[in-house]
């Protein structure tokens, strides 16, 4: 008996290791970067460096998560819009076959894991399992789609994320020259 339930959680698990991945990998920057700038050792008179570790653990993994489940509210907003534009079926069973991508989330998280070391291999692992999740996407939702309605679906999708990451990046830089042109140097 197929249960359409059973990888329902596969989203919570897939932001749960992509955030603990991030995380790991942020809590050994962090901890550099308290040691180069001196505070280190202040902070040693009030925690112990397991206590450090863990918290520094803990505030980048909320971080993490909060962005990662932003990320699947947009995900999941945009592929809804852009079935109801492209897609002609009016059902929802191509939501249904397209629910198998949090498999591959969850392997992508997975083996995320393995890179906690490297920001360019977690990066890399975070955009090659979306890229395939997309890929997934267009194949699993194809029979409902035309041609016309298919390149639409992908412009669309395509379009979206590049406006979203151009105005996080654009929104980025002015503060960045703003606190820099306010430093009195």
């Amino acid at each position: 008996m197929k249960n359409t339930y059973l990888i329902g959680h596969f989203p919570l698990i897939s932001i749960i290791l992509f955030s603990l991945s991030f995380g790991l990998y942020g809590e050994m920057e962090a901890l550099i970067l308290i040691q180069k700038i001196g505070i280190y050792k202040g902070m040693l008179e009030f925690l112990s460096k397991a206590e450090i570790k863990l918290a520094l653990l803990l505030v980048i993994f909320l971080l993490f998560f909060m962005l990662f489940s932003a990320l699947k509210l947009i995900s999941d907003t945009a592929i809804e819009v852009s079935l109801l534009f492209f897609s002609k079926d009016s059902d929802g069973n191509g939501l249904k076959r397209i629910r198998m991508a949090a498999v591959i989330f969850a392997a992508g998280g997975a083996v995320s894991l393995v890179s906690v070391q490297s920001i360019t291999g977690l990066a890399a692992i975070f955009l090659g399992t979306a890229f395939i999740a997309f890929i997934y996407f267009v194949f699993a939702v194809s029979p409902n789609l035309s041609m016309p309605g298919m390149i639409g679906l992908i412009f669309f999708h395509t379009i979206i994320w590049a406006l979203f990451i151009l105005l996080v990046a654009y929104s980025s830089l002015k503060l960045y020259n703003s606190i820099m042109n306010s430093l009195p140097i």
